[in-house]
């Protein structure tokens, strides 16, 4: 990690993983970088406003600046335009959480959320944040329109992670996640019990046209004592269903049109444009 803006987006995105803040010698350090030139980049960051420093501890903080830019972004895609509304009543079906993902490069980031609990126990995760590909009910639905040989690099790029991180059904080999996409592929959803969190589960399926991948994934999240498995079968055709009306709207966004184009899709096989529910 020798290049200046490396380092920069380096630090940017160690310190988006700690909101409680970190101070200089723990940057140093996780990052391998040396403490001089942290701080030199640490200064400049704080000069253009992207981080602050707690006056008294030490700590840097990222500021707000990059959530703006952000949902800046996003209020100009047209994605929450296109996408809120069919979130809105799926979730209002399913009494759950409703979130979707969409890819970008390797990565498959949760961007819009719609929550349909309104008492009780709810699931409702930051967005913003990138799915585990290994171990999240969306992660496993993106991939299953992958071949295997593109699955396999992008599991390998992002990693398992630690076991003791995700719950406890998570797989710890990627033989067991495979196993998942295959089953995903031949089912048309994915099905996540206790495997990203104990205590959730989850349903996913794959916004895509036919014979292309995935340009986005619709879940549908909630606690495993409510969302069971006879709860998300029932589910299963409205979220399909949603993942179809999403393709089919997907031309009214700028940001979709280009991720969802054949030129973009990894592993695209043909041009059809028509919504498809099942890999």
């Amino acid at each position: 990690m020798n290049g200046i803006l490396e380092r920069t987006l380096a630090i940017l995105e160690l310190l988006a993983q700690h909101g409680e803040g970190l101070e200089l010698v723990q940057v140093a350090d996780r990052l391998g970088i040396p403490k001089s030139a942290v701080h030199r980049l640490l200064a400049s960051l704080m000069h253009t406003g992207y981080v602050r420093q707690v006056k008294g501890h030490g700590q840097y903080l990222l500021t707000t600046k990059l959530v703006s830019m952000g949902l800046s972004y996003l209020s100009q895609s047209g994605i929450v335009d296109v996408a809120q509304p069919l979130l809105n009543q799926l979730a209002e079906r399913s009494g759950e959480l409703v979130r979707l993902s969409v890819v970008d490069g390797e990565r498959l980031t949760w961007v819009a959320r719609a929550q349909g609990a309104r008492q009780g126990l709810r699931y409702d995760p930051d967005m913003g944040s990138d799915a585990r590909l290994s171990c999240s009910s969306s992660g496993w639905a993106w991939l299953s329109t992958l071949d295997d040989n593109q699955a396999l690099a992008l599991l390998a790029h992002q990693g398992l992670g630690s076991p003791s991180d995700f719950g406890p059904n998570a797989p710890t080999s990627l033989q067991a996640v495979m196993a998942e996409v295959q089953a995903t592929r031949e089912r048309g959803y994915s099905i996540t019990v206790d495997t990203y969190t104990l205590g959730l589960s989850a349903i996913s399926a794959p916004v895509r046209f036919a014979g292309q991948a995935a340009f986005g994934v619709v879940t549908i999240a909630g606690p495993s004592v409510r969302l069971d498995a006879p709860r998300m079968a029932e589910l299963a055709p409205d979220l399909m269903a949603c993942a179809q009306q999403l393709a089919a709207a997907s031309g009214a966004s700028p940001f979709f049109q280009l991720t969802a184009s054949p030129s973009a899709q990894a592993g695209a096989a043909g041009n059809d444009k028509r919504p498809i529910y099942a890999p």
